[in-house]
């Protein structure tokens, strides 16, 4: 009987408004993915060459706060699942929840996030 263990990086957090919003800076120095389910924006740490930090933002424009708190724990969860291995050292994520993440099905929202991070490669 063989079994299958995955192994998770723990990924850095984004925490405060300054931090988003380098990640935002749209001066030619950051990229984003657009899906129907999320955005995803990334950009080069300034200083950092290792590591993976992300954050998770949704607005109040998706719902209440028990929307916002269930689309940003679907992301949060999809990211841990495909950052370790498809996202770039050294670089800060933030995925931007839409209408749809909280309620979307699970097996689109993953294959959405893993395009949207192929094409930030």
């Amino acid at each position: 009987m063989s079994e299958t263990t995955q192994t998770f990086h723990k990924l850095g957090r984004l925490r405060t408004r300054p931090e988003f919003l380098f990640v935002a800076n749209r001066n030619g120095r950051s990229k984003y993915a657009a899906h129907p389910t999320l955005i995803v924006q990334m950009r080069k740490h300034a200083t950092r060459e290792t590591g993976i930090n992300c954050g998770f933002t949704a607005t109040k424009k998706i719902g209440n706060a028990v929307v916002r708190n269930r689309a940003k724990r679907r992301l949060r969860e999809c990211a841990r699942s495909y950052l370790s291995h498809l996202g770039q050292d050294g670089h800060d994520y933030v995925f931007i929840a839409r209408q749809t993440t909280a309620t979307c099905d699970w097996q689109t929202l993953c294959d959405q996030t893993q395009k949207a991070l192929l094409r930030l490669k």
